[in-house]
């Protein structure tokens, strides 16, 4: 590859050189249209540029508002940092000279071999090196490497005095430096605006790749994470692109199968509206997270979150989503285990106290607000203490579970079951009166006597029904509470049964009544 020369100024450039430094004369071009007044921004007055000897240079020289000269770069007066690297102190001045005739602030420093540079480098910063070209001293491969390992990556100008040597050459090829003939030296100026101008170009574009390298590296860890599925789909739904843990997640053995199955879902279209917001761009277009049940391969449920952004076109046009999905089916299962365990007692697996109380409270709101009754058993495991002192209480623990099991078989979907604390028990019955509440009674009852194992059990129950014998939740048990322990003082151990009447909630004066065999109905289990 051979370098241009121009007006003894040889300047050598990669195509990429070549680019940035045509981009960088279009934008300081654009840069210096003055918007002061319409005069400013269609001419321009300039003699400077022009050699004294000129004939036009006494005359006004006038360009249009798209061209302006290159002295009019905001070099102007900057200070500029020079080490130089020569033998000769006449040709150094003649260079200072023409670099403040160019408008440059010179801080100068010259040293006379490459072990001064090297020093000089090491302590103080530079803003370019002009070296000589040849040097006597230094062979020229020898000198290369020395200025190569000696610059880093200073821009570097070589004073020379012919440009068509093969060791110019050799430089010419490594795209690294500029060269300016000695006869020439008037045009060391735009020379150092030159490379100053690719080298800071050169940081610019290096950094724009460093950003896109941490960029990508960012993408690369979301796409890669096992925690994370990441899907695009097009405006109907369908996948485009899908990362290897949400094909995980769904169950299928590659991304090619998922992408096959051609799965449109409905439910991916409804995370975005389909249009952009007015005011709105679309890199602001975000979509709220929702939970999702999608099924997988294999027929099972897959619960995910969902979140990410719609995309649109460049006309704003909706043309899809980029969604990334969380599994949350492990999460969402001990959430329910959880709350399960807070609803319920550990032992007996019926509903806990706390439970019992917050039915209650819906039942009777749902009364107040249909009219219809509701009743509450209480129920009471007989000689609990007598078990655990005889048979342990392990066996007093399977006892209740015992009577546990049974009140469940009694139960329909809509009642609840609850042990109340310790031996005591409640089941609530809604939309239930209390000749319906005898009937489940009596069969819990005639169930546990029948229960073959060991030892034989027996309760004690006490019936009260909402709106008939209470009108709160504390009057309630209290009314069921004051006719199980009514029935316990009447007779030990028998399954009798008792009613709280209506004036139990003042004086609690149940009525004995004994279980019959005309039972009419039966309850659902």
């Amino acid at each position: 590859m051979c370098g241009t020369k121009n007006h003894g100024v040889n300047f050598r450039l990669s195509k990429r050189g070549q680019i940035l430094t045509s981009h960088l004369r279009i934008m300081r071009l654009k840069e210096f249209v003055s918007p002061a007044s319409p005069e400013a921004r269609t001419s321009t007055v300039v003699r400077s540029m022009l050699p004294r000897s000129h004939p036009a240079r006494s005359k006004a020289l006038i360009f249009p508002d798209s061209v302006r000269p290159e002295s009019m770069l905001p070099h102007r007066h900057r200070p500029l940092r020079v080490l130089f690297l020569h033998r000769d102190a006449i040709a150094i001045e003649l260079c200072i000279k023409e670099l403040e005739k160019g408008q440059f602030t010179v801080q100068s420093h010259f040293v006379s071999n490459l072990a001064q540079c090297t020093e000089r480098l090491g302590s103080q910063p530079y803003d370019v090196v002009v070296a000589e070209h040849p040097n006597p001293t230094y062979e020229a491969s020898q000198l290369l490497q020395l200025l190569l390992e000696t610059a880093q990556g200073i821009p570097l100008i070589l004073l020379t005095v012919s440009t068509g040597t093969e060791f110019t050459r050799e430089l010419t090829d490594r795209d690294a430096f500029e060269f300016v003939e000695q006869e020439h030296i008037a045009q060391l100026p735009m020379a150092v605006r030159r490379i100053l101008n690719e080298r800071k170009l050169r940081a610019e574009l290096d950094e724009a790749e460093r950003a896109l390298r941490h960029s990508q590296s960012l993408y690369r860890a979301l796409v890669d994470n096992r925690c994370y599925g990441i899907c695009r789909c097009d405006a109907e739904g369908k996948f485009l692109d899908v990362n290897q843990t949400l094909v995980s997640m769904l169950g299928y053995e590659c991304k090619e199968e998922l992408l096959a199955a051609n799965r449109t879902s409905e439910i991916v279209l409804n995370l975005g509206q389909g249009k952009l917001l007015v005011g709105a761009s679309p890199e602001s277009a975000r979509i709220e997270p929702i939970e999702i049940a999608w099924k997988r391969k294999n027929g099972t449920i897959l619960k995910a979150r969902l979140s990410g952004r719609d995309a649109f076109d460049e006309h704003g046009n909706f043309n899809g989503c980029e969604i990334i999905v969380v599994d949350v089916s492990d999460q969402r299962a001990l959430e329910d285990q959880l709350r399960l365990q807070a609803s319920s007692d550990s032992l007996t697996g019926l509903a806990n106290h706390r439970q019992l109380f917050e039915v209650l409270h819906a039942e009777i709101s749902r009364s107040k607000r249909t009219g219809r009754e509701f009743s509450l058993l209480l129920l009471d495991l007989d000689g609990l203490k007598h078990i655990n002192d005889q048979f342990g209480h392990l066996t007093g623990n399977q006892a209740l579970c015992r009577l546990a099991r049974i009140m469940a078989d009694c139960c329909r979907s809509i009642d609840t079951a609850a042990r109340h604390g310790g031996d005591e028990f409640a089941v609530i019955l809604p939309e239930t009166g209390s000749a319906a509440a005898t009937l489940v009674a009596h069969r819990i009852c005639d169930l546990l006597a029948k229960d073959a194992e060991v030892p034989i059990l027996s309760v004690s129950v006490g019936v009260a029904s909402y709106p008939q014998d209470a009108d709160t939740i504390g009057v309630l048990l209290h009314a069921a509470d004051g006719a199980l322990y009514a029935m316990k003082g009447v007779q030990m151990n028998s399954n009798r049964y008792l009613r709280a009447s209506a004036s139990a909630s003042t004086d609690l004066s149940p009525e004995l009544i004994e279980f019959g065999s005309d039972r009419n109905t039966t309850p659902k289990g």
